[in-house]
């Protein structure tokens, strides 16, 4: 009877889940498709690619609201349960409140590893190409960067040439070990600069100790030399924001090449930081959520209770938001940072546990 009982909480919790998933799918969707219809503005398209674009970065915006889905929809769950008078046939079966909460606090960690190690690899891989495509209509379409194990590298298209630069190392604005490859449209060698340092403050490149090789003319060499570049150091650290186009491994190895780049990876582990908090953090929203409800039991009004859950979700994600403010601003360890809202949260549900049954 009892193992009956925990099938139907769980059936009860995951069918108000997918109901407020549904809910929240669909306000992305509106928020995002007016976003995209803006982009295409002014070039002409037809309204299936804004559509299409759109489908594809759902995942990614869902992924990141799932902390405030979970608590809503532990909120509806008991809702619905005192709705329904169950609470009190669940207590005279000898399942009181903490023991309710507990399955659910179960059925949402193993639903968290789920996330972040098969949804979050379809979402990143979405957001991959969600940006591939929209990257053809942006004025920067021929500006590339990549770093891997071999450094920094960029692709310059000047129309009737292409430049690829490779610098082996990238801090505060400052690149060394730089080589600068000009080709033709064919990818023949016109002409070669290398470099020991470069100062890229601007996107006029300040080379020092240069020497250029060029096939039809002596070597030359220059202690200072002016490089114009569509690129600055602001730019090259912007295109490396978006990482949540990367999956975990993808993750791992793009913070192990910025370390060897000397390029800061602190906004990458924060990143796979927060990724791995998910389970707990959907585990304490649970938790949370749970508590309102019995807490405030005696409100009968949905809209009122709901209002209640986004008013702490506001707050709950105001305090990770400036905790990951002092970690990417290096204050405090990106760990610290993450983890740190999660254990007060924790101390928070567990003081609130304590006298749950008597609820």
């Amino acid at each position: 009877m009892i193992k009956k009982f925990h099938k139907y909480l769980t059936f009860v919790f995951f069918n108000n889940l997918a109901k407020i998933s549904l809910v929240f799918f669909s306000l992305s969707f509106l928020l995002n498709i007016f976003e995209e219809i803006k982009f295409f503005e002014y070039v002409e398209v037809s309204i299936l690619l804004p559509i299409g674009l759109t489908l594809l970065n759902i995942p990614t915006i869902f992924f990141e609201l799932l902390p405030f889905v979970f608590l809503i929809s532990s909120m509806f769950f008991f809702i619905y349960l005192n709705e329904k008078n169950e609470l009190i046939i669940l207590k005279n079966n000898g399942i009181n409140n903490s023991k309710i909460i507990f399955n659910l606090c179960f059925v949402t960690l193993f639903f968290g590893l789920f996330l972040i190690f098969f949804y979050y690899t379809f979402s990143s891989n979405l957001k991959n190409t969600y940006l591939n495509l929209k990257n053809k209509f942006s004025n920067e379409n021929e500006y590339l960067a990549v770093v891997n194990e071999n450094g920094l590298w960029l692709r310059e298209d000047l129309g009737n040439s292409v430049n690829i630069i490779n610098a082996k190392t990238f801090k505060e604005d400052v690149i060394t070990k730089i080589t600068i490859s000009n080709l033709d449209k064919n990818y023949n060698i016109i002409k070669t600069i290398v470099s020991e340092k470069a100062d890229i403050t601007s996107k006029v490149w300040h080379l020092e100790k240069v020497k250029i090789y060029d096939p039809n003319e002596p070597n030359k060499l220059y202690e200072k030399f002016n490089y114009y570049s569509s690129f600055n150091g602001e730019i090259i650290s912007n295109l490396f924001s978006n990482l949540n186009s990367l999956n975990l491994f993808q993750l791992h190895n793009q913070i192990k090449n910025y370390n060897r780049l000397g390029y800061s990876s602190i906004d990458a582990k924060v990143h796979l930081n927060k990724i791995y908090s998910l389970p707990i953090n959907l585990v304490l929203m649970t938790i949370i959520g749970s508590m309102l409800m019995l807490k405030f039991k005696f409100i009968k009004s949905k809209f009122f209770m709901l209002v209640i859950g986004v008013f702490f979700s506001v707050i709950i994600y105001y305090i990770n938001y400036f905790s990951t403010l002092f970690g990417t601003n290096e204050t405090v360890p990106a760990e610290l940072s993450i983890w740190l809202p999660l254990v007060i949260l924790v101390l928070i549900c567990f003081l609130g546990l304590i006298k749950i049954n008597e609820k």
